[in-house]
């Protein structure tokens, strides 16, 4: 009877630990710019201003301004659309926070996601960190590969990366990549 009770306590741990639901993600990319700090917040710092630098973004439309609260809507070129709002805006730190609304899996293949860019000195220049913490797109135990954390990993890290580069055009007065 106790090996029954030990094998069946074994069997129900090990179930457990493989029907767990989806883990938290977090990226994280940065770029150096050649350019003022306050030169790269003039155009970062505009939370509604997104579509002016990021080049994957067709379309970008806020209200509320930068205060917490203030929502962007983001219409993507490769369809769908992004719906965020502001959490944390601060000037004085170059940096702000926001967070995804309705997910659209079009559009990144994430249920929900949270990020914070920031901008810091460096030497002559600037550098742009932008943090992100999402989970994937299907929360279920078991996710399809399109909606699986590698999924929502390598979108995450294509549009914080063009992002980058992109921003990094604009306040350099290159051509956007």
């Amino acid at each position: 009877m106790r090996l029954f009770l030990a094998t069946f306590l074994l069997a129900l741990a090990a179930n457990a630990a493989l029907a767990h639901g989806p883990t938290p993600q977090k990226i994280q990319q940065s770029i150096a710019v050649a350019a003022s700090p306050a030169a790269v917040w003039a155009v970062l710092g505009d939370f509604a201003g997104i579509g002016t630098w990021h080049p994957d973004v067709a379309r970008g439309e806020g209200s509320g301004g930068n205060g917490e609260g203030a929502t962007r809507t983001l219409t993507l070129r490769s369809g769908g659309t992004l719906q965020e709002s502001l959490d944390e805006w601060k000037a004085d730190g170059m940096t702000y926070s926001y967070r995804m609304g309705e997910p659209d899996l079009k559009a990144l293949p994430v249920s929900s996601y949270s990020a914070t860019v920031t901008v810091v000195p460096d030497g002559a220049g600037a550098t742009v960190s932008w943090i992100g913490r999402f989970y994937r797109g299907d929360t279920g135990n078991e996710p399809p590969e399109a909606l699986s954390d590698e999924a929502g990993r390598t979108a995450m890290n294509r549009y914080f990366a063009d992002g980058l580069k992109g921003l990094k055009a604009k306040v350099e007065g290159k051509p956007a990549p």
